[in-house]
């Protein structure tokens, strides 16, 4: 049994049988939402190629993403969109998706692993895991559900704006990405808040 594994199962004790792990993907980007997962998996269930899903390539991440959603015993998905984002900042946007994503899971969780050094409200126990994509086996397979997610839906809004290029940059600010932000100007699809510097240095060019 892999090191994440053991990582995961060194919580369970009598009171916490279930253990969820939670990650997002999409906080960088200058388009689209940001996506959390949360999944349970029993304590025998792992697999090896299981990691942070940053280190993983595409083509695995998908092979992976249909053996995480076979194999465990129950996963949420949480979407906040650009326009959200832009009203409440995205820090609160992860979190809020995060939470909305551990809410669907059913067995519910006697204790709840948060990638990162934030946590939101929840009734269960949480705990803060600081890169726990890479430390953790439920964060890892939380992360690579967020990201299959969310990179399948900047494919499908790459068919509508086809000139940002986001069936290759998924939304993250690319130096092709920022000059066709410069040359089209936004898209509803962008996160507003995000493209006020690059804009701003496009009209200084003509002061």
């Amino acid at each position: 049994m892999n090191s994440l594994k053991t990582f995961d199962n060194k919580f369970l004790s009598k009171k916490i049988r279930f253990i969820a792990g939670v990650d997002e993907a999409g906080r960088g980007p200058l388009a689209g939402p940001v996506v959390a997962a949360a999944v349970i998996f029993d304590k025998k269930t792992f697999h090896k190629e299981i990691n942070d899903s940053k280190k993983i390539s595409e083509k695995k991440r998908e092979e992976l993403y249909g053996w995480i959603l076979e194999n465990c015993l129950s996963f949420g998905i949480g979407i906040i969109g650009h326009e959200e984002i832009d009203e409440i900042n995205i820090l609160q946007a992860s979190l809020k998706a995060m939470k909305y994503a551990a809410t669907q899971l059913f067995p519910v969780p006697n204790l709840i692993l948060i990638d990162g050094n934030k946590s939101f409200v929840a009734d269960i126990k949480t705990k803060t895991v600081v890169k726990g994509d890479s430390k953790s086996f439920s964060i890892a397979a939380a992360s690579i559900i967020a990201k299959v997610t969310r990179d399948r839906i900047m494919k499908e809004a790459h068919e509508k704006f086809p000139e940002y290029l986001w069936d290759r940059n998924k939304g993250y600010p690319t130096l092709a990405h920022r000059e066709a932000v410069k040359k089209f100007g936004a898209s509803p699809f962008h996160r507003k808040t995000f493209l006020s510097r690059i804009l701003v240095e496009e009209q200084e060019k003509f002061f």
